[in-house]
């Protein structure tokens, strides 16, 4: 791996809007945990002095990543306020910000591709992810050294003239500062919470991620992946959004998260097929996932059965002994429509690339309107 730099004869930087966007996975130990995040919120001090969002600005987000397979020129991007490429991570002995060498070209010119269609969608360049290795990260975090050394390397010198010219000429920071949080203010119990006000005062915004509620680790019964509500049961988008609010987090800052994606499993008997029914794993191969293209297809070629949920907010689709949790597109303007009723700061989605003919991206820009 080798560090994606920038050099001083480009003309457009990298990622110009903003500086890292840190992803933090949701299973690790408390300890850790509250040490990145601690340490986070000191980076961003020491990356810029003040926010950079507009109180009013909305984020209609979307995640991509090279490895969907799914090319950074197909994006439509007009459907985007903000677009995250995935993923950077840090160099074990070093601490310097590192891109695999076969996503540096298509790292360094995601800004200019996405821009192509849409000039004034934001780029945000996302680091860590779901295989981030968190003994590097908390090692990083916790040391002096390790925070200067990721810093230097996250905005070279080049960097910094570059972004420092474009805050004259705008008239604002230009740099945006985010991470991606479990959906609770709390890290499983809490006993166990987050720095809910360095937090507020240190990031543009918290990506909230109200999805993997269920997956094929809840491996004997159906259940909504991504549920806004959920009778009876914590795991929901609405519990983690009153959770945030309740801590005293800013409403405005919350952006929900949505998945383009949904989780499979095995049905015992066929016949059962509702919410909650007895399940013994997951039916697709791989991960046991699949994105909203594939369960369209997947539905097509099977003669399957779509279903809304209306309580808990989520979709689910059948045929045999298979069973997907997904949001559809009534799932998807529910939700919207619910994050602007509660004054949050806007929405994204993990990712673009699994969206079918733009339909979710089209129905979520259409849902929040003007």
């Amino acid at each position: 791996m080798k560090l994606l730099t920038i050099s001083p004869s480009q003309s457009i930087p990298c990622f110009p809007l903003c500086s890292v966007f840190v992803s933090l996975p949701a299973k690790m130990a408390p300890s850790k945990l509250l040490t990145l995040f601690l340490s986070a919120a000191l980076l961003v001090l020491l990356l810029r002095p003040a926010a950079s969002q507009s109180p009013n600005a909305v984020v209609r987000g979307g995640y991509w990543f090279p490895e969907s397979g799914f090319a950074s020129s197909a994006i439509n991007s007009k459907l985007f306020t903000h677009l995250f490429c995935a993923f950077a991570g840090v160099d074990p002995q070093t601490f310097r910000l590192t891109v695999p060498d076969a996503n540096q070209p298509q790292f360094s010119t995601f800004t200019q591709t996405v821009q192509r269609q849409n000039p004034s969608v934001k780029t945000l360049l996302s680091i860590g992810g779901g295989n981030a290795n968190l003994t590097t990260l908390a090692a990083m975090a916790s040391q002096p050294g390790g925070r200067k050394a990721f810093i230097d390397s996250s905005i070279s010198l080049e960097w910094r003239a570059a972004v420092a010219e474009e805050a004259r000429s705008s008239g604002q920071s230009p740099l945006l500062l985010s991470a991606a949080v479990l959906y609770l203010s709390y890290y499983y119990s809490p006993s166990v919470p987050y720095p809910v006000q360095t937090i507020s005062n240190s990031l543009d915004w918290i990506n909230l991620m109200a999805y993997d509620f269920y997956g094929p680790w809840s491996p004997t019964m159906t259940a909504p992946p991504a549920a806004l509500y959920n009778p009876g049961r914590r795991e929901s988008g609405d519990n983690g959004v009153n959770s945030w609010i309740e801590s005293q987090f800013p409403a405005e800052k919350i952006i929900l998260g949505m998945p383009f994606f949904g989780w499979s499993w095995r049905l015992v008997d066929p016949e059962n097929h509702e919410l909650y029914s007895p399940a013994n794993g997951k039916a697709l191969a791989g991960d046991g996932s699949a994105g909203y293209d594939r369960i369209n297809a997947f539905v097509a070629q099977n003669r399957g059965t779509k279903v809304f949920n209306s309580t808990v907010v989520s979709d689910y689709c059948y045929s045999g002994t298979t069973w997907i949790g997904y949001d559809d597109v009534q799932s998807v303007s529910t939700k919207v429509a619910y994050a602007k009723n509660r004054g949050l700061g806007g929405y994204f989605a993990w990712h673009v690339g699994a969206d079918d003919n733009w339909t979710l991206s089209t129905t979520a820009s259409q849902a929040w309107g003007a």
